[in-house]
């Protein structure tokens, strides 16, 4: 693909995105606990994400060195998949994989039994798996408001512990729908687990195949909820979603539904239109910040101004979020502005530009979140190729609504 790809501004979309990605959150958890089960399941709806693509391919792999590339949830869960299995590996990725701190999980892994050691910097990948001596305790202490996923990493991998696994979740819980996501996967696979204020309990038990199907991604279905959102006229159909779904991204029904898109199932299909939005949102991300970017653009081009909460993890993501975002936004005279370590503002542009071109930061989420403003000007997205990680048919749905020219 072209290192920039041009969006040519078409500010009436109708038509269905029939590419949407399968939920990758749901697929990788899938995924290993497939494998903790037999590996005797066939999932249906795949993913065609790279991330999952990836976990596919390296969770039974006999490889000494396993390459997650950029990919932190399999980064993760193969770590403790692998130490907890008693398996001798070496799991390295790129260089930003190489700056993404992993230092709770390996210490949480090592208080489980797991001989783990850092091959170039303390806390960080890569990582050498040495075996696993034998379980040493079943209650383990774990910061709440890190990644949910070392928590569900953790989780997933306790069945098979012999004394099981007790989690005690220190201060504010972050993510909890991806907690209690990872929960229900684990139940259709027949092991039960309780999770209850600030702790998670999950006794030594047997995961059992049961035939599986992955529901399409709400955070892919974001974008979608941004051109909606952004364009003059909208008809948007959307498949493979469910109102009482897994993923916590499915909130961007709700917040969509004040910034001017109405959602409603018609002939299975998600249908979105327009609708008057509010002048100011008020949101916390706590349990949904892959929707940040996408919901930080939309108020900046439509002139909403908006107080965020819950977008601390944003810095250890793909990139540092907060300062792209930062620094995009203010292509079309928006801002990002820090109140304090909790708190940002949302400072909506006061007139966009006819035109402007959008640094990705390797991150396929800042590709995503800004092509939408193709609704209200001509837009150059820089490597476009970041989509592949989560949504790599983005650009070919954006085709069938003439965004771009095939």
């Amino acid at each position: 693909m072209n290192t920039t790809i041009h969006l040519k501004r078409t500010n009436v979309l109708k038509g269905t995105a029939s590419l949407l990605p399968a939920s990758k959150s749901i697929n990788n958890r899938a995924l290993i606990i497939n494998a903790l089960a037999g590996s005797r399941t066939e999932i249906q709806n795949m993913s065609d994400a790279n991330d999952v693509q990836l976990m596919l391919r390296l969770v039974n792999s006999t490889d000494a060195i396993i390459d997650v590339e950029d990919a932190g949830t399999t980064m993760r869960f193969l770590t403790a998949y692998f130490a907890i299995t008693n398996q001798h590996k070496t799991l390295t990725g790129t260089s930003r994989m190489k700056e993404r701190p992993i230092g709770i999980l390996v210490n949480a892994l090592r208080s489980l039994g797991a001989e783990i050691s850092y091959t170039e910097k303390d806390g960080y990948p890569p990582l050498k798996l040495s075996g696993f001596s034998g379980q040493k305790t079943d209650i383990l202490s774990i910061r709440g408001d890190v990644s949910s996923q070392f928590i569900s990493a953790l989780m997933m991998v306790a069945p098979i512990l012999p004394k099981g696994l007790t989690l005690e979740l220190e201060g504010k819980v972050g993510s909890r729908p991806y907690i209690e996501m990872t929960a229900s996967i684990m139940k259709h696979f027949g092991a039960s687990s309780e999770f209850t204020g600030s702790k998670v309990i999950v006794p030594h038990q047997k995961y059992i195949p049961a035939p599986f199907t992955v529901e399409s991604d709400w955070s892919g279905a974001s974008y979608w909820f941004a051109f909606a959102a952004l364009a003059e006229q909208a008809e948007i159909y959307l498949p493979k979603l469910y109102l009482q779904s897994l993923q916590g991204d499915s909130v961007i029904i709700k917040i969509m539904d004040q910034l001017g898109v109405h959602a409603s199932m018609e002939n299975g299909l998600l249908k979105l239109t327009k609708k008057e939005s509010k002048k100011e949102l008020h949101w916390d991300f706590t349990d949904c910040p892959d929707l940040g970017q996408t919901v930080a653009v939309v108020c900046a081009a439509k002139g909403i101004k908006g107080y965020f909460t819950g977008l601390e993890s944003l810095r250890i993501k793909e990139t540092d979020r907060i300062a792209a975002l930062q620094n995009e936004l203010q292509k079309i005279g928006g801002n990002l502005v820090e109140e304090d370590s909790a708190h940002w503002t949302l400072i909506p542009s006061a007139k966009l530009p006819a035109n402007a071109s959008f640094n990705t930061y390797k991150d396929h989420r800042m590709a995503m979140a800004f092509a939408p403003l193709a609704t209200l000007m001509e837009v150059e997205i820089e490597k476009p190729e970041v989509v592949k990680k989560s949504y790599p048919n983005f650009w070919n749905d954006l085709r069938t609504f003439g965004v771009i020219n095939s």
